[in-house]
């Protein structure tokens, strides 16, 4: 069994050069915050704060499987067009679609207009954090 841990919806905050500007994630966190408040959203209900460390690992072990063999995968830096940014904040079960309701139009219009404002011709590039696969046998 592989699992993959990966955090692939926004990259690293960094002063490192890029060839285009970063997201506004701040500016798109507190535009989350302010439709959906300030308790994170996690699917139906809310996330709890934290996962203790840990926990899937002996979960996989009470399971019988042994491990883990970790292999890291670095990050690497990519372009982003608005669309896609915008795509990674639905893609969250914190700001999906659906949970804002009647409300979702002017959540986009106002998360487009926060884009197109940061953007370079509608792009931006992130230096992605590096994926982590854990091998259980």
């Amino acid at each position: 069994m592989v699992h993959v841990g990966a955090e692939t919806h926004q990259g690293v905050d960094g002063d490192r050069e890029l060839p285009y500007p970063r997201p506004p994630r701040a500016d798109l966190e507190a535009l989350v915050r302010r439709y959906m408040g300030p308790k994170r959203r996690a699917g139906q209900g809310h996330f709890p704060g934290h996962i203790a460390p840990g926990a899937e690992d002996d979960i996989y072990r009470a399971a019988g499987f042994r491990g883990p063999q970790e292999l890291e995968i670095p990050g690497r830096v990519v372009t982003r067009t608005a669309e896609q940014v915008a795509a990674s904040v639905y893609s969250l079960s914190s700001s999906a679609p659906h949970l804002f309701g009647d409300r979702l139009s002017a959540f986009d219009a106002e998360l487009r207009e926060l884009l197109a404002e940061a953007g370079d011709d509608g792009r931006f590039s992130e230096e992605m954090r590096s994926i982590r696969l854990s091998i259980w046998r």
